[in-house]
């Protein structure tokens, strides 16, 4: 019986949009919240699956961020039957493909970035390590004659 995402309580969400930045959640409430014990959260973060942050008096308090994470922790072990040791995993495999994603739109920008520099066509390049000669552009219908 796999449930959709209806863990997720509309107060908690109206509550993130409204203080988007610098929200913090102490444990009782987002335990209540997504209908778990707070045990359940000293394990996931024991388990290094979420690092809330912590007051001067030692206090954790959830960011949004942690409280996202915590979502897609539920989602993988509720919906879809995976262990701990499997979202720790597949965490894992998306923070990476989140930081290769940022490496090649970086790329892709430099790319666009030397495209637009670079000189139109016909143009020698100045300082090049290679000569290249532009050759003339013959139309398909001279070259079968």
């Amino acid at each position: 019986m796999a449930r959709s995402r209806e863990f997720r309580i509309p107060a908690m969400t109206a509550m993130r949009k409204r203080q988007r930045k610098k929200a913090a959640y102490m444990i009782s409430a987002v335990a209540e919240s997504y209908g778990i014990h707070p045990q359940t959260l000293r394990l996931y973060e024991r388990e290094g699956l979420l690092k809330p942050s912590r007051t001067e008096g030692n206090t954790r308090l959830y960011s949004d961020e942690d409280i996202e994470r915590l979502e897609t922790i539920l989602s993988l072990t509720r919906d879809m039957g995976v262990n701990l040791a499997g979202v720790e995993i597949v965490l894992n495999m998306r923070e990476k493909m989140e930081r290769m994603q940022k490496q090649m739109q970086e790329f892709v920008d430099l790319v666009q970035r030397e495209m637009r520099n670079y000189p139109a066509a016909g143009h020698e390049i100045p300082h090049a390590l290679v000569r290249v000669m532009p050759r003339p552009v013959i139309p398909a219908a001279a070259k079968k004659r």
